[in-house]
């Protein structure tokens, strides 16, 4: 993916994570049905930003941004700036 891919991925992520809240407020998902989907949605916005960063990193330091990989969800949840 490409930065600017990552990016919309990104955008699109908070989008339904808004959009969910929205559906819960409404009354058309429960608690436990918005709780699992925002921990899906912010292990894969974890996901997204620590690529994002990696491909930064990897063009900063003049290698190929290209060579950065997704990590697993287990490495990037608990990432702390």
């Amino acid at each position: 993916m490409r930065d600017d891919e990552i990016l919309t991925r990104i955008s699109a992520l908070v989008d339904e994570e808004h959009e969910l809240r929205g559906r819960l407020t409404a009354g058309q998902v429960t608690t436990d049905e918005e709780q699992a989907r925002i921990k899906e949605l912010e292990t894969a916005l974890d996901q997204c930003w620590d690529l994002l960063r990696q491909r930064r990193a990897r063009r900063g330091a003049g290698e190929d941004p290209d060579g950065a990989t997704a990590r697993p969800p287990r490495e990037v949840e608990n990432y702390r700036q």
